[in-house]
């Protein structure tokens, strides 16, 4: 035992410098490799903690009960992301973890009831990130322009800000969802993996793939008349997908050395970009008409706007951040994806109401051919202390669905707060959020809600 810490002490002595949350490079820990830091590794380290209490869905039940509320805690997201600048034109990255831990459900791949490996215990660990990056033209001062290429599995994604956001810095509890239109279906945890190039000229960031999707094999479901045909995720032997991004960003400058987009810088910034970007993916679904089989492009594309602004006078440290995009997403024929996150419940074999069309616990409609609406905004509340104990940010959020396959459309909001004890770091956050229940495409029977408190913690 001596032995390993001693070696260890070596390891660490041996590193030119270390260093902890330093302003020059960021949060986590950074070993510097030479004398002038620009060779190193750093370590982030981050998890959040959900308590739940979610109106279910009628047709809902939770183990062997029938519910109409249910409460839990499990965990949202642990994670570890690990990076090395190797020289200054050559980087690694890796990122792993966990999602989606609870009670019910979360476990290691087919694990079920009772013992060790019962519902939910030992949840599978596994790569989000693993890609390799060569600057071809380094991101200079004097430069106009930079170009970076990278191949693996990766986060550049295209088609939106918020479909490359850091989970670290939300404005709200989380991300919407159908912002990853393709989340778990021809991709890993909204990554695919593939080839991109990524850059600026001068304050235009731009970002483009070109990407394998992981292999689907859904059957779509044979009907007679081609207007109820139904696309669904089918392509074993995928085409290349595309995608891209681009963004304007007109006052200050983002940083572009990851692929997370910052959600809310609290006011270290004064941020406006204006974006736009896409993803294509050819005959990536099918449907069947009369046993005639159809395929079907994926053509998604987005539009969005960001601001991050201080606010007020100066000794305050007022700030205000708001976002907005619109979604056109066309995966064929009345496709539709119901989603629920940390879903404990299951159908209910007893109930005989009319059930919830997405299914039960707090399933909703999500992703879909069709259009999608959505805006957030939040404020910075005054601080006249220099180092306050906790920083309040309130903040809003509403959604418009537009859905081919249902007959109408939808809305719905997010109401709640942001606690932070120490910046993005250490946060408590309290969100409601509204759903729409469809028991029929043309029927909306009213809304559930679902009031999440969040701990996050991060290095």
């Amino acid at each position: 035992m001596k032995k390993i810490f001693f070696t260890a002490a070596i390891v660490l002595l041996s590193l030119k410098g270390f260093s902890q949350g330093s302003t020059d490079y960021g949060s986590g820990m950074k070993f510097n490799l030479n004398e002038d830091g620009s060779k190193y590794m750093r370590f982030i380290a981050w998890n959040q903690i959900w308590f739940r209490s979610s109106q279910m869905n009628p047709g809902t039940m939770i183990g062997n009960e029938a519910a109409t509320t249910g409460t839990d805690i499990g965990n949202r997201r642990l994670r570890f992301l690990a990076y090395s600048q190797i020289s200054k034109r050559y980087m690694i990255v890796t990122h792993f973890g966990i999602n989606n831990q609870t009670f019910t459900n979360g476990g290691a791949a087919g694990t079920s009831g009772t013992g060790g490996y019962g519902a939910g215990k030992k949840p599978g660990l596994f790569f989000h990130d693993a890609w390799n990056e060569y600057a071809l033209v380094l991101p200079e001062k004097d430069k106009k322009f930079s170009l970076s290429l990278g191949g693996g599995l990766h986060y550049y994604m295209g088609l939106s800000r918020a479909t490359m956001a850091s989970t670290l810095n939300f404005l709200t509890i989380d991300a919407p969802i159908f912002n990853w239109p393709l989340i778990e279906n021809s991709d890993q945890f909204a990554r695919q993996m593939g080839l991109f190039a990524k850059g600026k000229y001068g304050k235009l960031e731009y970002r483009l793939s070109y990407n394998k999707p992981f292999a689907t094999n859904l059957a779509p479901t044979n009907v007679t008349i081609a207007d109820n045909a139904v696309a669904v995720d089918n392509s074993g032997n995928t085409k290349w997908s595309k995608a891209g991004y681009f963004e304007y960003q007109f006052l200050d400058q983002e940083a572009n050395l990851l692929p997370y987009k910052v959600g809310s810088y609290l006011g270290t910034k004064k941020v406006f970009n204006i974006g736009a970007g896409f993803y294509t993916a050819p005959e990536a679904t099918r449907t069947s008409v009369n046993n005639a089989i159809e395929k079907h492009n994926i053509n998604l594309f987005a539009a969005d706007v960001f601001l991050d602004l201080p606010i007020g006078k100066k000794e305050n440290k007022m700030a205000v951040t708001g976002y907005s995009v619109f979604y056109d997403y066309d995966f064929g024929p009345n496709y539709l994806r119901n989603v629920a996150i940390m879903n404990i419940g299951s159908v209910d074999p007893n109930f005989t109401g009319s059930r919830a069309l997405a299914g039960p616990g707090n399933a909703q409609a999500t992703i879909g051919s069709g259009n999608i609406w959505y805006t957030q905004a939040g404020i910075l509340l005054p601080s006249k202390v220099d180092k306050p104990k906790v920083r309040v940010q309130p903040f809003g959020a509403f959604t418009y669905k537009n859905f081919d396959a249902l007959d109408k459309s939808s809305t719905q909001f997010d109401l709640g707060t942001n606690f932070f004890l120490d910046g993005q770091h250490a946060k408590i956050t309290a969100q409601y959020s509204t759903r729409p229940v469809y028991t029929t495409p043309s029927t909306i029977s009213g809304s559930k809600g679902e009031f999440v408190v969040q701990l996050q913690i991060y290095l």
